[in-house]
């Protein structure tokens, strides 16, 4: 049995944080219905697509049931308000004041279901002069100083949805803790999250330090602000990454390379003067590396205890065999007759599977099910 078996989530969400938090929940073994306006979420629509939908929309919202519904109509928000009813969990990520606007706020629904579990995922939070405006993982990139540290030269955003799938996992974790309360109290309860809130605190240490030494961190690419050497070296045939977070790793890199003066050499004797001097330091090591190739370089730093790591593509993680062996890719059931995958949440238990198991579903394909056998909706 799946930990979140038997527990009905109400999913009003769009894009990808509402559908990434569902997702997890969906994984974990809750029954989700994804409420889907008559044309269908729009990350539907984005790029890449693989057949009719996304290849983001088609990997987030697995294992869900969709329903389609016009709230402009009447029947549509009585039919709403009925798998509201039913639910133990809602979860919305409309702008704030929207939700209200619909009638279907947290203060609006829990008069009819006093033991739901109501999430809002919002762009920035409850609180503050723009907890109104909207908001994606770009933007907040942007507004919580993650961007201004990211890449070397140029402005850059870490080109994986951080944030939305940051706040999805907070959200997630609101209200698996409030279902734990339910069973204490016997009431439900709002949480609440934000892509802002959770931009903040990926910044962490990075903005204490700001805060503690009035000075802005550095954009400093693969390299690490605290540790030095800590970065991407080019080799003779593409390129490794080397972390060393202490002295006794540094010597070790030190026999690997057959430098062994530097580990008594005053520019790099302690992790503090190695940051100092951190650019001198990286062109020296890379002036040896540049000789290897990298499959042998790595081996050998393996093999002397040194952390390193192959810079890999997308293409060198679909066969790695560390991914493979983890199954951290699964094909799921065919969709439209094509074959299908998901990557998997990165969870495992010792008394229950996990692995997803059913594709996203077709726009509204769920209809007939959870709406009613005349309930047919003229999709565009």
């Amino acid at each position: 049995m799946k930990p979140l078996q038997g527990i009905r989530v109400l999913d009003m969400t769009t894009n990808i944080s509402g559908p990434t938090l569902t997702m997890i929940l969906a994984d974990l073994g809750a029954e989700v219905i994804k409420v889907e306006k008559l044309s269908g979420d729009e990350a539907r629509k984005m790029e890449p697509k693989y057949q009719e939908d996304g290849v983001y929309f088609l990997n987030i919202n697995r294992q869900k049931k969709s329903v389609t519904l016009n709230m402009k109509e009447d029947s549509d928000r009585g039919k709403l308000m009925g798998l509201i009813k039913t639910a133990d969990v809602f979860v919305e990520n409309y702008r704030l004041g929207v939700a209200q606007k619909l009638g279907i706020d947290y203060e609006a629904v829990k008069q009819i279901n006093p033991k739901l579990i109501y999430c809002s995922l919002s762009a920035y939070g409850q609180n503050g002069p723009k907890k109104k405006y909207p908001g994606y993982d770009a933007i907040m990139q942007a507004e919580t100083g993650i961007m201004s540290i990211t890449g070397s030269t140029d402005l850059a955003r870490v080109p994986v949805s951080l944030i939305d799938q940051g706040s999805a996992m907070w959200g997630a974790l609101g209200i698996v803790s409030a279902i734990l309360q339910r069973h204490k109290t016997d009431e439900g309860s709002l949480v609440s999250t934000s892509l802002y809130e959770t931009g903040v605190f990926w910044a962490n240490y990075h903005l204490l330090s700001t805060k503690l030494t009035g000075e802005n961190p550095e954009k400093l690419g693969s390299n690490h602000g605290a540790f030095a050497p800590y970065g991407a070296f080019q080799t003779a045939d593409g390129a490794i990454m080397i972390g060393i977070s202490n002295n006794k790793l540094f010597e070790k890199l030190c026999e690997v390379l057959q430098k062994h003066e530097w580990i008594e050499d005053g520019l790099y004797h302690t992790n503090e003067e190695r940051v100092k001097n951190r650019l001198l330091l990286s062109k020296e090591i890379e002036q040896i590396t540049m000789t290897e190739k990298s499959e042998a370089l790595i081996q050998a730093l393996e093999a002397g205890g040194v952390p390193v790591a192959q810079v890999k593509t997308m293409k060198d993680v679909l066969v790695d065999p560390q991914q493979i062996e983890n199954k951290l890719i699964v094909r799921l059931p065919h969709i439209r007759d094509k074959e299908m995958y998901a990557t998997r949440i990165p969870l495992t238990f010792s008394n229950c599977d996990i692995t997803p198991t059913a594709p996203a579903p077709l726009l509204g394909e769920h209809n007939e099910e959870l709406l009613g056998r005349d309930y047919v909706h003229d999709i565009k």
